[in-house]
């Protein structure tokens, strides 16, 4: 298998993810502030142009990082990534699917890159206090979520690897406090010896 990443993005994530399996597999870095997902050797990978993007040993190509989690969680049953039961899988599948699509495509987003939503300079201010807003809200969900819990569902799966990435971006990077159940799980995973593998690779331990 071969990761493309960048350093510090969501790909983090699914990182952890392969480092939680064990298997071999090639992490290949992609310096996305010089466009390198926009160039021809990656394009034709993947031409979303967007990390993380895997690449099967059988040369097949998974995108998108809910479905990456779920690949990769189906295919290593042994490293107990997939929650079992449809009931369950639906749950991993609703927590990762609002970590990607609502923290972090639509509040990180307005955060870190508010000319996408408002060319105006001058209404930027607003598009990332709106940012924050959803964000903080969908902390305030996950922290419910964790009531009484060590991980989303009890017991660790792929769904625990979106939300450690947005408590990273949100703590680890911009500092910001999380909600108590939050930041405990968020300890709970960078205690983990993968997490803390990746975080070494990635240049950020």
């Amino acid at each position: 298998m071969k990761l493309f990443y960048a350093p510090g993005a969501c790909s983090i994530g699914i990182h952890v993810l392969l480092e939680e399996i064990g298997k071999p597999y090639e992490p290949v870095a992609l310096n996305i502030r010089e466009g390198a997902q926009f160039k021809p050797e990656f394009t034709q990978i993947n031409p979303k142009s967007k990390v993380p993007t895997l690449v099967k040993d059988d040369g097949g190509v998974v995108t998108e990082y809910p479905a990456i989690a779920l690949w990769l969680a189906s295919s290593f049953p042994e490293a107990k990534l997939l929650p079992a039961g449809a009931d369950k899988l639906a749950k991993a599948l609703e927590y990762t699917d609002f970590a990607v699509a609502t923290l972090h495509m639509q509040g990180f987003s307005r955060i870190f890159r508010p000319a996408n939503f408002a060319p105006n300079e001058a209404d930027h201010a607003a598009v990332k206090a709106k940012g924050e807003e959803i964000f903080k809200k969908g902390l305030g969900v996950f922290d419910a979520a964790l009531e009484g819990k060590d991980y989303l569902l009890g017991e660790f799966s792929f769904a625990d690897s979106a939300l450690f990435y947005v408590s990273f971006w949100w703590n680890g990077r911009l500092g910001n406090e999380l909600p108590p159940n939050v930041a405990a799980h968020y300890a709970r995973m960078k205690a983990r010896p993968a997490v803390q593998r990746t975080l070494a690779a990635e240049g950020l331990s």
